[in-house]
Protein backbone atom coordinates (compact mmCIF):
# COMPACT_ATOMS: atom_id res chain seq x y z
CA UNK A 1 0.00 0.00 0.00
CA UNK A 2 1.53 3.30 -1.05
CA UNK A 3 2.01 6.09 1.46
CA UNK A 4 -0.27 9.10 1.03
CA UNK A 5 1.38 12.02 -0.65
CA UNK A 6 2.54 14.73 1.72
CA UNK A 7 1.05 18.14 1.06
CA UNK A 8 3.14 21.16 1.84
CA UNK A 9 2.39 24.85 1.79
CA UNK A 10 4.64 26.62 -0.72
CA UNK A 11 7.12 28.79 1.14
CA UNK A 12 6.54 32.51 1.08
CA UNK A 13 8.80 34.17 -1.43
CA UNK A 14 10.59 36.58 0.93
CA UNK A 15 12.02 36.37 4.41
CA UNK A 16 10.32 39.60 5.61
CA UNK A 17 6.96 38.13 4.61
CA UNK A 18 7.76 34.93 6.49
CA UNK A 19 8.71 36.94 9.58
CA UNK A 20 5.40 38.79 9.35
CA UNK A 21 3.57 35.46 9.13
CA UNK A 22 4.97 34.36 12.50
CA UNK A 23 3.88 37.62 14.11
CA UNK A 24 7.01 39.76 14.06
CA UNK A 25 6.43 43.45 13.36
CA UNK A 26 9.70 45.38 13.77
CA UNK A 27 12.17 42.99 12.14
CA UNK A 28 10.52 42.60 8.71
CA UNK A 29 10.77 46.33 7.94
CA UNK A 30 14.34 46.73 9.22
CA UNK A 31 15.78 43.32 8.40
CA UNK A 32 18.73 44.48 6.31
CA UNK A 33 19.74 47.10 8.87
CA UNK A 34 19.34 44.59 11.72
CA UNK A 35 21.54 42.01 10.01
CA UNK A 36 24.14 44.65 9.15
CA UNK A 37 24.34 45.79 12.78
CA UNK A 38 24.54 42.18 13.92
CA UNK A 39 27.47 41.50 11.59
CA UNK A 40 29.27 44.76 12.41
CA UNK A 41 28.91 44.27 16.17
CA UNK A 42 29.59 40.53 15.94
CA UNK A 43 26.56 39.67 18.03
CA UNK A 44 26.43 36.21 19.47
CA UNK A 45 23.22 34.22 18.84
CA UNK A 46 22.12 35.14 22.38
CA UNK A 47 22.76 38.85 21.76
CA UNK A 48 20.92 38.69 18.45
CA UNK A 49 17.86 37.22 20.16
CA UNK A 50 18.03 39.88 22.88
CA UNK A 51 18.14 42.66 20.27
CA UNK A 52 15.31 41.05 18.33
CA UNK A 53 13.15 40.83 21.46
CA UNK A 54 13.87 44.45 22.41
CA UNK A 55 12.99 45.66 18.91
CA UNK A 56 9.71 43.74 18.91
CA UNK A 57 8.77 44.96 22.40
CA UNK A 58 9.44 48.57 21.39
CA UNK A 59 7.42 48.21 18.19
CA UNK A 60 4.48 46.62 19.97
CA UNK A 61 4.54 49.36 22.61
CA UNK A 62 4.55 51.98 19.85
CA UNK A 63 1.61 50.33 18.07
CA UNK A 64 -0.28 49.97 21.34
CA UNK A 65 0.22 53.66 22.12
CA UNK A 66 -0.94 54.69 18.64
CA UNK A 67 -4.02 52.51 18.94
CA UNK A 68 -4.91 53.83 22.41
CA UNK A 69 -4.46 57.42 21.25
CA UNK A 70 -6.65 56.78 18.20
CA UNK A 71 -9.42 55.15 20.23
CA UNK A 72 -9.27 57.75 23.00
CA UNK A 73 -10.89 60.50 20.93
CA UNK A 74 -8.85 63.18 22.70
CA UNK A 75 -8.11 65.06 19.44
CA UNK A 76 -5.88 68.15 19.31
CA UNK A 77 -5.29 70.15 22.47
CA UNK A 78 -2.98 72.72 24.00
CA UNK A 79 -0.43 71.41 26.52
CA UNK A 80 -0.65 72.49 30.14
CA UNK A 81 2.55 74.48 29.62
CA UNK A 82 0.36 76.96 27.71
CA UNK A 83 -2.26 77.20 30.46
CA UNK A 84 -2.42 80.67 32.02
CA UNK A 85 -2.87 79.94 35.70
CA UNK A 86 -3.11 83.63 36.49
CA UNK A 87 -6.14 84.24 34.24
CA UNK A 88 -8.98 82.55 36.18
CA UNK A 89 -10.18 84.56 39.17
CA UNK A 90 -10.32 81.29 41.10
CA UNK A 91 -8.62 77.96 40.38
CA UNK A 92 -7.35 75.19 42.65
CA UNK A 93 -4.02 74.63 40.97
CA UNK A 94 -2.90 72.01 43.49
CA UNK A 95 -5.96 69.83 42.75
CA UNK A 96 -5.37 69.98 39.00
CA UNK A 97 -1.62 69.40 39.20
CA UNK A 98 -2.22 66.42 41.48
CA UNK A 99 -4.73 65.02 38.98
CA UNK A 100 -2.10 65.37 36.25
CA UNK A 101 0.06 62.90 38.21
CA UNK A 102 -2.80 60.37 37.73
CA UNK A 103 -2.82 59.48 41.41
CA UNK A 104 -6.63 59.31 41.37
CA UNK A 105 -6.75 56.53 38.77
CA UNK A 106 -5.69 53.55 40.93
CA UNK A 107 -8.05 54.79 43.65
CA UNK A 108 -11.00 54.90 41.24
CA UNK A 109 -11.78 58.49 42.28
CA UNK A 110 -13.66 60.84 39.99
CA UNK A 111 -12.62 64.35 39.01
CA UNK A 112 -15.30 66.95 38.32
CA UNK A 113 -14.40 70.33 36.82
CA UNK A 114 -17.06 73.02 37.19
CA UNK A 115 -16.92 76.44 35.58
CA UNK A 116 -18.16 78.82 32.93
CA UNK A 117 -17.44 78.31 29.25
CA UNK A 118 -13.95 79.19 28.06
CA UNK A 119 -11.99 78.67 31.28
CA UNK A 120 -9.95 75.67 30.17
CA UNK A 121 -11.91 72.76 31.64
CA UNK A 122 -11.73 70.75 28.42
CA UNK A 123 -8.05 71.55 27.94
CA UNK A 124 -7.26 70.33 31.46
CA UNK A 125 -9.28 67.15 30.95
CA UNK A 126 -7.58 66.45 27.61
CA UNK A 127 -4.14 66.81 29.18
CA UNK A 128 -5.02 64.41 32.00
CA UNK A 129 -6.46 61.90 29.52
CA UNK A 130 -3.37 62.16 27.31
CA UNK A 131 -1.11 61.54 30.30
CA UNK A 132 -3.20 58.47 31.13
CA UNK A 133 -2.78 57.11 27.60
CA UNK A 134 0.98 57.60 27.81
CA UNK A 135 0.94 55.77 31.15
CA UNK A 136 -0.68 52.74 29.51
CA UNK A 137 -4.35 53.25 30.38
CA UNK A 138 -7.20 52.79 27.96
CA UNK A 139 -9.08 56.09 27.68
CA UNK A 140 -12.29 57.38 26.11
CA UNK A 141 -12.81 61.13 25.81
CA UNK A 142 -16.34 62.00 24.70
CA UNK A 143 -18.57 65.03 24.89
CA UNK A 144 -21.78 64.34 26.79
CA UNK A 145 -23.75 64.95 23.60
CA UNK A 146 -21.68 62.48 21.56
CA UNK A 147 -21.74 59.78 24.25
CA UNK A 148 -25.49 60.00 24.83
CA UNK A 149 -26.30 60.17 21.14
CA UNK A 150 -24.16 57.09 20.50
CA UNK A 151 -25.93 55.14 23.23
CA UNK A 152 -29.39 56.38 22.27
CA UNK A 153 -29.20 55.35 18.62
CA UNK A 154 -28.10 51.78 19.36
CA UNK A 155 -30.39 48.79 19.25
CA UNK A 156 -30.71 47.08 22.68
CA UNK A 157 -27.88 44.60 22.11
CA UNK A 158 -25.62 47.29 20.67
CA UNK A 159 -26.41 49.56 23.61
CA UNK A 160 -25.48 46.84 26.09
CA UNK A 161 -22.18 46.34 24.25
CA UNK A 162 -21.40 50.07 24.29
CA UNK A 163 -22.31 50.34 27.97
CA UNK A 164 -19.88 47.53 28.75
CA UNK A 165 -17.18 49.38 26.82
CA UNK A 166 -17.77 52.62 28.70
CA UNK A 167 -18.00 50.73 31.99
CA UNK A 168 -14.66 48.96 31.60
CA UNK A 169 -12.35 51.47 29.91
CA UNK A 170 -9.52 52.57 32.21
CA UNK A 171 -10.49 56.25 32.24
CA UNK A 172 -13.66 57.84 30.89
CA UNK A 173 -13.99 61.58 30.36
CA UNK A 174 -17.48 63.03 29.81
CA UNK A 175 -17.02 66.58 28.58
CA UNK A 176 -19.45 69.50 28.43
CA UNK A 177 -22.35 68.29 30.54
CA UNK A 178 -24.82 71.17 30.63
CA UNK A 179 -24.07 72.78 27.29
CA UNK A 180 -27.19 71.16 25.84
CA UNK A 181 -30.46 69.99 27.37
CA UNK A 182 -31.42 66.32 27.26
CA UNK A 183 -34.52 64.28 27.93
CA UNK A 184 -35.05 61.85 30.79
CA UNK A 185 -33.89 58.93 28.61
CA UNK A 186 -30.49 60.60 28.22
CA UNK A 187 -30.30 61.08 31.99
CA UNK A 188 -31.02 57.38 32.49
CA UNK A 189 -28.21 56.47 30.07
CA UNK A 190 -25.74 58.81 31.78
CA UNK A 191 -26.71 57.35 35.13
CA UNK A 192 -26.17 53.85 33.75
CA UNK A 193 -22.64 54.74 32.62
CA UNK A 194 -21.71 56.39 35.93
CA UNK A 195 -23.32 53.64 38.00
CA UNK A 196 -21.47 50.88 36.16
CA UNK A 197 -18.17 52.62 36.90
CA UNK A 198 -19.09 53.48 40.49
CA UNK A 199 -16.32 52.46 42.92
CA UNK A 200 -14.56 50.62 40.09
CA UNK A 201 -13.20 52.98 37.47
CA UNK A 202 -12.62 56.76 37.48
CA UNK A 203 -14.60 59.38 35.58
CA UNK A 204 -13.54 62.88 34.61
CA UNK A 205 -16.53 65.13 34.03
CA UNK A 206 -16.65 68.78 33.01
CA UNK A 207 -19.73 70.95 33.36
CA UNK A 208 -20.61 74.61 33.02
CA UNK A 209 -23.65 74.25 35.29
CA UNK A 210 -23.73 73.97 39.09
CA UNK A 211 -25.27 70.73 40.26
CA UNK A 212 -28.41 72.44 41.53
CA UNK A 213 -29.18 73.32 37.87
CA UNK A 214 -28.84 69.79 36.48
CA UNK A 215 -32.61 69.40 36.66
CA UNK A 216 -32.69 72.04 33.92
CA UNK A 217 -30.16 70.09 31.86
CA UNK A 218 -32.21 66.89 32.25
CA UNK A 219 -35.78 68.14 32.74
CA UNK A 220 -38.30 65.59 34.05
CA UNK A 221 -35.52 63.09 34.87
CA UNK A 222 -36.04 61.26 38.15
CA UNK A 223 -32.51 59.87 38.52
CA UNK A 224 -30.56 63.15 38.89
CA UNK A 225 -30.18 62.93 42.68
CA UNK A 226 -28.97 59.33 42.45
CA UNK A 227 -26.72 60.14 39.50
CA UNK A 228 -25.01 62.95 41.41
CA UNK A 229 -24.77 60.76 44.50
CA UNK A 230 -22.80 58.13 42.56
CA UNK A 231 -20.72 60.69 40.67
CA UNK A 232 -19.68 62.77 43.69
CA UNK A 233 -19.34 60.10 46.39
CA UNK A 234 -15.65 59.48 45.64
CA UNK A 235 -14.70 62.63 43.74
CA UNK A 236 -12.51 65.70 43.76
CA UNK A 237 -14.74 68.59 42.71
CA UNK A 238 -12.95 71.77 41.71
CA UNK A 239 -14.58 75.02 40.64
CA UNK A 240 -12.94 77.42 38.19
CA UNK A 241 -14.20 80.99 38.14
CA UNK A 242 -13.45 83.93 35.89
CA UNK A 243 -13.99 85.31 32.41
CA UNK A 244 -13.66 83.32 29.22
CA UNK A 245 -10.23 82.90 27.63
CA UNK A 246 -11.86 82.83 24.22
CA UNK A 247 -13.66 86.14 24.76
CA UNK A 248 -10.38 87.72 25.84
CA UNK A 249 -8.50 86.29 22.82
CA UNK A 250 -11.23 87.55 20.48
CA UNK A 251 -11.01 91.02 22.00
CA UNK A 252 -7.21 91.00 21.68
CA UNK A 253 -7.39 89.93 18.03
CA UNK A 254 -9.94 92.64 17.28
CA UNK A 255 -7.76 95.27 18.96
CA UNK A 256 -4.70 94.06 17.02
CA UNK A 257 -6.55 94.33 13.69
CA UNK A 258 -7.67 97.84 14.51
CA UNK A 259 -4.10 98.91 15.31
CA UNK A 260 -2.93 97.65 11.91
CA UNK A 261 -5.47 99.82 10.04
Amino acid sequence: MSSPALTTTPPTSSLPAQLQQIGLRALPVQLDDFLARAAKSRWSPHQMLEQLAQAEISERSRRSLERRLRLSGIKRFKPMADFEWSWPAKIERDVIERALTLDFLPEGRNLVLVGRNGLGKTMIAQNICHAAVLAGYSVRFRSAAALLEELHRQAPEGRRYKLRQYANVGLLCIDEVGYLSFDEKAADLLYEVVNRRYERKPVILTTNRPFKEWNEVFPNATCIVTLLDRLLHHADVTVIEGDSYRVRESEQETAARRRKK
